[in-house]
């Protein structure tokens, strides 16, 4: 783990925020200042979802769900973990009025720019603010994901993406999210969900530094990155994942590995599962 990612880990979730408005406040300003950021795009000091281009992320998102996920334009679509719209955003182009786009989140700030600056145009866009204790992103509150039941009814959504969701949950709430999502997807509805995978072969390799990441800290079924904030990265094994999947009657019908583990032929940074009923 680099020296900067660990000082960026030892601050307070609220200080990561700040932090980043001020690292990010030189390119805001300048991009505020020249118009070269449309209004459908936050400030990259507001966006906490990770490195890159904002924009490329989201349409390389939405094409992967129309591609491995079948997402149609008149979808349902679930969005467990939104962010701050990285994916709604290209799907407010691609989806129909017969479509609908529902996302939930942890971090209020994201939700509060969404529900700005999407769903007034698009009203089948909907958002909702989640607050559930993260190590990473909310320790003000006691509720946890392991608890929570998802607001909407069984049997709902064609589509449901999470995206750099489970990297940053420890396997009681991953449990119950599966749980969750065979509630609400359709019987016919797919799950796009990304991991960090971890199988002897990619153990192997990160054990020589042959990986971009890397878990030092291992336990039976799963790996952390820092034991001092246990959600800012995890990765699982694959035969662990498969036995969760079997328990609540769901399969795992598409495995595409990512680049974070140099695997061959990557095209996506972390890996990707398909899970369908």
């Amino acid at each position: 783990m680099s020296l900067l990612r660990k000082l960026y880990y030892a601050l307070s979730p609220d200080m990561r925020f700040i932090a980043r408005r001020i690292w990010y406040l030189p390119s805001d300003l300048l991009a505020l200042a020249t118009g070269k950021r449309d209004d459908m795009t936050p400030p990259k000091g507001m966006i906490f979802i990770g490195a890159g281009d904002f924009v490329k992320q989201g349409q390389n998102l939405m094409d992967l769900l129309i591609k491995y996920a079948g997402l149609k334009p008149d979808a349902a679509v679930l969005d467990i973990g939104c962010g701050i719209g990285r994916l709604a955003v290209p799907l407010t182009k691609y989806l129909s009025d017969k479509g609908s786009y529902d996302g939930f989140d942890i971090v209020k700030k994201g939700i509060d720019w969404c529900n700005s600056h999407i769903s007034p145009k698009y009203p089948n866009f909907r958002f909702l603010h989640i607050d559930l204790i993260n190590s990473l992103y909310n320790k003000k509150t006691d509720l946890e994901a392991k608890n929570f039941v998802f607001p909407y009814e069984d049997d709902s959504f064609d589509c449901i993406a999470l995206t750099s969701v489970f990297t940053h949950m420890l396997p009681a709430d991953v449990y119950n999210y599966l749980a969750e999502i065979k509630r609400v997807m359709k019987p016919k509805g797919k799950c796009f969900a990304t991991y960090f995978l971890l199988n002897d072969e990619i153990e192997a390799k990160m054990e020589k530094g042959l990986t971009n990441f890397n878990f030092p800290y291992s336990y039976s079924d799963f790996r952390l990155m820092d034991k001092n904030v246990p959600e800012a990265n995890v990765a699982y094994r694959e035969d662990f994942l498969e036995m969760m999947y079997m328990e609540y009657n769901l399969r795992c019908t598409e495995v595409c590995y990512g680049e974070w583990s140099n695997s061959l032929d990557s095209f996506f940074f972390q890996d990707f599962h398909i899970i369908e009923k």
